[in-house]
């Protein structure tokens, strides 16, 4: 499987699976000039940007660790600019990353990493 089908894929897991454990997704793949968020998530006055990253082995370290400084800081970015254009007042935010692997058996397993970082 391509990585972008991979990756989709990874996607839907990840935001089924906060559906689940009652979070309301507002948005998918959120585009902000060159850089992209792939989901906001909501659960009553709480917004959680997600960043999800999946890894098919563990050859290269948890999913987690692919996202970098500067990543961090391109997602930060989307996130202001949504939440300018949105203009939610008396909402919490905060940066969660969801982690997916295959599980050997044809499903993922996922870990939920809330609160992951915080803006510098």
């Amino acid at each position: 499987m391509d990585t972008h089908r991979l990756g989709r894929r990874f996607e839907d897991a990840a935001a089924q699976w906060l559906e689940d454990r009652g979070w309301h997704v507002v948005e998918r793949n959120v585009r902000f000039r060159r850089k992209e968020l792939d989901l906001v998530v909501r659960r009553g006055a709480l917004i959680a940007f997600v960043e999800v990253k999946g890894r098919r082995t563990h050859d290269y370290g948890r999913p987690v660790e692919a996202i970098t400084r500067r990543k961090r800081r391109e997602i930060e970015s989307v996130a202001r600019w949504w939440v300018a254009r949105h203009r939610t007042h008396g909402l919490r935010y905060r940066f969660d990353v969801v982690e997916v692997e295959p599980d050997g058996g044809g499903g993922f397993a996922i870990r939920h990493l809330e609160d992951a970082w915080r803006p510098a």
